[in-house]
């Protein structure tokens, strides 16, 4: 079987899966090959612990045994291949393990899992990335006259945006209250992070942690997973299960993506939240709960509240406290922050030498609004490491949409000054609403022009296009104009 290249999943490569049951492991071997994942089977504990001992793995796929034996000194997330309601699989969880894929497993639950764990990778390590930056005496010595930069919460965030300096004022005083937070942004902004910095800021760090992605889980299974039942309170449930509020005592209970909860699970959890209650499915007596709630979505409450789509009263008591989090386009301040720290780390993977941004491609990269936010931006610097063929990145090696958004705005201010000679660039059609397609053909546009001025000076015509020589030859070539 050819697997296909990551696409969603890029800093897992490497997945150890272990199970003593040969069917199982066959099963989820193949499904990680299927994302583009190196899985390699461990049929037995001897074996997976050979394994660890040869090589790294970013991820650990477990049956519950194999898990517990493991965990101990285990560097890697632990994923518990287990059936919903598994005993052994929910103290793996209470233990440390990051999650559990339900047995069988299934493409679409390992793929949420993965993307999930995806994520939390990108954030732990942004934030080793942050505490190993400058304190914040000594950067702002080194930024002059400079904005200073924003360091707090044990180094989690480091921004010179004064939007983040509210966000850090804030995690610092709701830290120590329980009342729930609801975080608010965009996909990539960080919302799990400020989750974490919550819990460990305040006086529940010592107790659990629990990450619950809420879109992840099955519609049929999130009330299970959330509250537990009780067994024979349906067809599969064999034994009592502890749900995730009851694991989540003492601690902190995220559940991201809150707005994809369904809306009977949305009674439920408010009556939590509101009573600190919970009753298992199939159980006729209340337990009671001390959980710290912190939400997050990327979806318009408000909106989703008017559409019928999520409860009024619950949103309502989610939005005690809030936190909105910018997106990227609006920390353009950090942008070279953390473009360094991207470079520096993509280019350690890869064993190359970190190169420089040259002006122009940090002009087109500063221009851009980034849509998916940091994400992004990291897909942008980890393509551009591989397309460099040398120790600068130039605009040759950025995606067509961030080029192209440059150009529009140059030939837009090109065709403007120049308007009154009548050199503008040849009319559109009604027809041509395409922005790349338009942007290029202004490009081609002026790189013709300022060849003609100079006669074919191809150091010349960079000079007036502002743009490098080496991008000069690229797009010559690209657009036939050699």
């Amino acid at each position: 079987m050819v697997a296909r290249p990551p696409s969603s999943v890029r800093l897992l490569r490497r997945v150890l899966v272990v199970d003593d049951e040969a069917g199982a492991l066959q099963q989820v071997t193949q499904l990680c090959e299927r994302e583009g994942l190196e899985a390699t089977a461990a049929s037995s504990l001897a074996v997976a612990q050979r394994e660890l001992t040869a090589r790294p793995f970013e991820l650990v796929i477990a049956d519950a045994r194999s898990g517990a034996a493991l965990l101990p000194s285990l560097a890697s997330p632990l994923l518990v291949h287990a059936p919903a309601g598994d005993t052994a699989a929910l103290e793996l969880l209470e233990a440390g393990a990051w999650g559990r894929l339900p047995a069988p497993a299934r493409a679409p639950e390992l793929r949420a899992a993965l993307r999930a764990l995806e994520e939390r990778e990108r954030l732990r390590r942004e934030v080793g990335r942050f505490r190993r930056s400058p304190a914040p005496a000594e950067a702002a010595a080194a930024a002059g006259s400079a904005a200073p930069a924003v360091s707090d919460l044990g180094g989690r965030i480091l921004s010179r945006a004064p939007a983040m300096a509210d966000i850090v004022r804030a995690v610092s005083r709701y830290a120590a209250h329980k009342q729930t937070v609801l975080v608010l942004g965009e996909s990539g902004t960080g919302k799990e992070l400020i989750a974490r910095a919550l819990h460990d800021s305040g006086p529940r760090a010592a107790g659990p942690f629990i990450p619950v992605l809420c879109g992840a889980i099955p519609e049929a299974l999130i009330e299970s997973e959330l509250f537990g039942h009780k067994k024979g309170s349906f067809t599969d449930a064999t034994r009592d299960k502890l749900g995730l509020f009851e694991a989540a005592t003492g601690g902190t209970l995220f559940l991201d993506e809150v707005g994809e909860l369904p809306l009977t699970v949305q009674v439920k959890l408010l009556r939590a939240l509101q009573e600190e209650h919970i009753r298992r499915l199939g159980d006729v007596t209340d337990i009671a709960i001390d959980v710290r709630v912190v939400a997050a979505t990327m979806r318009d409450l408000p909106a989703e509240v008017a559409a019928g789509r999520f409860r009024e009263d619950l949103y309502y008591r989610l939005n005690v406290l809030s936190i909105q989090l910018p997106p990227l386009r609006e920390r353009t301040g950090d942008l070279p922050i953390l473009v360094d720290g991207l470079i520096a780390r993509h280019a350690a993977r890869l064993g190359l030498p970190p190169p420089t941004v040259s002006d122009d491609a940090f002009a087109v990269l500063n221009a851009y609004p980034w849509p998916g936010n940091v994400r992004e931006l990291e897909n942008t610097i980890e393509r551009a490491l591989v397309l460099c063929d040398g120790d600068v990145i130039d605009t040759e090696v950025l995606p067509d949409r961030l080029r192209a958004r440059s150009a529009a705005a140059s030939a837009a201010s090109d065709a403007s000054a120049s308007a009154s000679a009548g050199a503008g660039i040849p009319a559109m059609t009604a027809s041509d609403l395409s922005i790349k397609k338009t942007s290029r053909a202004m490009e081609k546009e002026l790189i013709r022009r300022a060849l003609a001025k100079t006669q074919g000076n191809r150091t010349n015509a960079a000079k007036i296009l502002e743009i490098s020589h080496r991008a000069l030859l690229y797009k010559i070539k690209e657009y036939g104009l050699g």
